[in-house]
């Protein structure tokens, strides 16, 4: 086996990478379980391309018979039926995933210096997710699938003087037609997942460049060893590898109960219309996008004009990228910031969820106050931060993980 090895090693860097990202790799000591979730985002993303590689061999990309291909998936295909719902259900964790891998990087920090390519890296991520996840909302050719396509694409709409050609050059047609789905099935199957996984490989890069946050903000590169390892690191391979396998353990767990007990989640996975073929000309009672983009959703409702809706649902992702030169504090962690840092960060995320389940129902006069409001509190948080991290006062951070 070494000589077979030193053969691949002289050909490939197999050894070189396998100990420069995981047994060679020093991580802080002090991880907790909100670590978790950047190894649980990367098992997802594997379960979404050998389940999507599944679907596609019995999947029609076409008007006529992409909802019939999908019930004979669900009904003839040889287990069928549980890779649809590990693929929808993946769907659904891998934002869950992804939004708690985000929220722990608001926490500690984790996209201040020396971090910040790490977190446009993760950002873009975020935002080709959610594009992968819009193009595959329209393939099942549902009555939700297709009304919630036609709402948000005609929002291009909106946009001046080239607002209605570049609707018609996103649906290939003057409506949502087969050729809208043939060509969000290539984008879906192709061209983004390349884009995705190319931007993980990135972010891994980026974040083994510079090295992993910890709870307590600490560089454990500052405290080394006469070898030159980090006194506060530890291996990543096996410590984390095998901490790691239990997160994943209790999550197949949790993931497994909802695919096979209740897949639809009540019809926030899997909307009850989309049981429904979709109709031109019959329009859902209550049309709204999925789960996952509701609390934008929720933003471009709360602004009565359509095209200044359209550019706070814009900005509202676009401020996430700035975040890194947003936040002035010298601390990294919010266990070490002032009052003022956490009350914003409770804010933002009670008017986040908030916005979630107002972007599921139905508008209201109250519902669209409270979503305005709740927009404010969400862009508050961002254009308030140079002063709050500025002005506030700071606990002393230690010098050590130990300390």
């Amino acid at each position: 086996m070494s000589k077979f090895m030193e053969w691949v090693d002289a050909r490939f860097p197999a050894t070189k990478m396998w100990e420069d990202h995981l047994s060679k790799y020093y991580a802080p000591k002090n991880f907790n379980v909100l670590y978790f979730f950047g190894s649980l985002a990367l098992l997802v993303l594997v379960n979404q391309i050998l389940t999507g590689v599944w679907l596609t061999m019995s999947f029609e990309p076409s008007a006529e018979g992409a909802f019939a291909s999908v019930e004979y998936i669900m009904r003839d295909v040889e287990y069928g039926w549980i890779i649809r719902y590990l693929h929808s259900t993946g769907a659904s964790a891998f934002f869950i995933v992804v939004y708690l891998h985000m929220f722990r990087g608001l926490l500690y920090g984790s996209y201040q210096k020396p971090r910040e390519l790490v977190w446009i890296f993760g950002m873009m991520i975020y935002l080709a997710l959610m594009a992968e996840a819009f193009m595959g909302y329209l393939l099942p050719w549902g009555q939700m699938s297709y009304w919630g396509a036609q709402v948000i694409i005609s929002l291009f709409g909106a946009i001046p003087v080239i607002g209605e050609d570049l609707t018609t050059w996103i649906r290939g047609d003057y409506l949502i037609s087969g050729i809208t789905l043939n060509r969000f099935f290539a984008l879906h199957v192709i061209a983004l997942p390349i884009v995705i996984l190319g931007l993980v490989v990135l972010h891994i890069l980026a974040l083994h460049e510079v090295g992993s946050n910890n709870p307590l903000g600490v560089d454990i590169k500052k405290a080394k060893d006469e070898a030159g390892k980090p006194l506060d690191g530890i291996p990543f391979h096996p410590y984390y590898t095998v901490k790691d396998i239990v997160g994943v353990v209790v999550f197949l767990f949790v993931f497994c109960a909802v695919v096979f007990f209740f897949p639809e989640m009540g019809g926030y996975f899997l909307e009850k219309p989309n049981f429904e073929t979709a109709n031109p000309f019959k329009t859902p009672e209550h049309i709204a996008p999925v789960w996952y983009f509701t609390p934008f959703y929720a933003i471009l409702r709360a602004v009565p004009d359509k095209l200044m809706g359209v550019i706070a649902m814009g900005a509202a992702i676009a401020i996430l990228f700035v975040l890194p030169w947003l936040d002035r504090s010298p601390v990294k962690s919010m266990r070490y910031k002032g009052w003022m840092s956490k009350i914003a960060l409770v804010l933002f995320c009670v008017s986040f969820v908030i916005l979630g389940v107002l972007g599921v129902l139905a508008p209201t006069p109250g519902r669209t106050l409270l979503s305005q409001v709740c927009t404010i509190i969400y862009f508050a948080y961002f254009i308030l931060m140079p002063f709050y991290t500025r002005l506030e006062k700071t606990k002393a951070v230690p010098e050590r993980v130990d300390g």
